[in-house]
C-alpha cells in the first residue's frame, strides 16, 4: 500500500518548485509522479497530420521523484508524515504522524 496516492494533496519540498501545493494526477513509476502544475517544462513538438498534431511549443508536467513532495495537512497547515493503523473494523487506514487524524475517512 503506496503512501502518497492519486489525488492527494500535497506539497513540493525540494527542487525549483519548492513550497508549491498541488494534486497528484498520476504514477509513472513506483518512484516518480506526475504532480498539476509542478515541474512543468517547454516541449518542441513537430506538426504530424496523421496524428492530428498540430505542432509548436507545448507546456507539460514532467514526473517528480517522490522524495520531494510531502503529504500537505489542512489542519496543520504543513507537510506531514503517512503511518498506517487498523481502524475499529479491522481495515488498514493512513493517518497523519503529527496529530493522528485520519487522511482516508
Amino acid at each position: 500500500m503506496k503512501k502518497i496516492r492519486k489525488g492527494d494533496d500535497v506539497i513540493v519540498i525540494a527542487g525549483k518548485d519548492k513550497g508549491k501545493r498541488s494534486t497528484i494526477l498520476k504514477y509513472e513509476s513506483d518512484e516518480h509522479v506526475i504532480v498539476q502544475d509542478v515541474n512543468k517544462v517547454k516541449k518542441h513538438v513537430k506538426p504530424n497530420p496523421n496524428k492530428n498534431v498540430t505542432g509548436g511549443i507545448i507546456e507539460m508536467e514532467k514526473p517528480i521523484h517522490i522524495s520531494n513532495i510531502a503529504i500537505y495537512n489542512f489542519s496543520a497547515k504543513k507537510a506531514d508524515r503517512v503511518g498506517f493503523k487498523l481502524d475499529e473494523s479491522g481495515l488498514k487506514v493512513r493517518y497523519f504522524k503529527s496529530d493522528g487524524s485520519l487522511i482516508d475517512s
